[in-house]
């Protein structure tokens, strides 16, 4: 078992009401397009949303749970560091999206 995984198992807080705490995906810092050119952190870019990694869900949390992929306004975040790692606060109504299962390889994709 990793760190990350014995961290989402005894996280040394209790999250409270609404509140989902969550791992950021890869740096803040430059990226890379999908054509792999480099995009500097400086570049001006408009209202970009961030992907993270929930590992701690609060008893009123509905419809997320840990190890769920969401989407969120960077923006809009509290940071808090546990064992020396960041990780970011957010209430349930500031999460825009959760990421959803791909369709399996022998469906079709189609509603019939």
């Amino acid at each position: 078992m990793t760190a990350d995984k014995d961290l989402d198992a005894g996280l040394p807080i209790r999250l409270l009401h609404d509140r989902v705490l969550v791992r950021m995906e890869g740096s803040e810092g430059e990226r890379r397009s999908t054509a792999g050119i480099v995009i500097p952190a400086t570049a001006a870019v408009g209202k970009r949303l961030a992907w993270a990694t929930a590992v701690g869900v609060g008893p009123n949390v509905r419809a997320i749970v840990s190890g769920d992929r969401v989407l969120f306004d960077p923006d809009d975040r509290s940071e808090v560091e546990l064992h020396g790692r960041g990780y970011v606060l957010l209430r349930e109504r500031d999460v825009h999206a959760v990421a959803a299962e791909r369709i399996e390889n022998d469906s079709t994709g189609l509603y019939l």
